[in-house]
């Protein structure tokens, strides 16, 4: 009786070696990701990630980037808010999508080109809307402090209101106060 040759594994690509430890943060968090426990995943020895990965830095600068290409940029056709309203709803979704990523979205020292497109994408929108430099730069980092912020707490505590609350709802109205705010900022009001 012969037995079927198993499946060929799909070759390691710095692709795959993202995604699997992106999954893997995903089901139990930044922390127990190790290069070891990677490699058995992906079912290589932990050496061979370092073809497709430098050291840890490189991986996690890798799967940041990842994250970011998740994230919805801004569309060209939209007004400012809108725009700013949809990235924003766009990333609290992929945060959550990923927990373990919202502290260390803005500390990596080498973005890669997805962070780069998302960061060229929003400052572009808000220069293209009128907002001067100094006011994008408060704009991006009101929006930013608040998302991060907001999907950090959303990721670490229970909130204690009544059966029913909805975080969504509480994020939506967080948000356009802001957006309200930005606007008002934008006309010198």
């Amino acid at each position: 009786m012969t037995h079927p040759e198993p499946a060929p594994r799909p070759p390691l690509t710095r692709d795959r070696v993202l995604r699997t430890a992106i999954a893997l943060a995903d089901a139990s968090g930044i922390d127990s990701l190790t290069m070891r426990k990677l490699g058995v995943e992906l079912g290589v020895e932990a050496m061979s990630l370092y073809r497709h990965v430098a050291n840890k830095v490189d991986l996690l600068d890798g799967m940041i980037d990842a994250v970011f290409a998740e994230i919805d940029l801004p569309a060209d056709e939209a007004d400012w808010r809108t725009a700013m309203r949809r990235r924003a709803i766009s990333a609290r979704t992929v945060m959550s999508r990923h927990p373990w990523a919202t502290g260390l979205m803005e500390s990596r020292a080498t973005p890669g080109p997805a962070t780069l497109r998302h960061h060229d994408g929003v400052i572009g929108t808000l220069r293209g809307a009128g907002f001067s430099t100094e006011l994008t730069a408060h704009v991006v980092s009101v929006l930013d402090s608040y998302i991060y912020g907001f999907s950090l707490q959303e990721a670490t505590a229970e909130h204690l209101l009544q059966p029913g609350y909805d975080r969504g709802n509480e994020f939506l109205f967080g948000l356009d106060l802001i957006l309200d705010g930005l606007e008002r900022s934008r006309h010198g009001a």
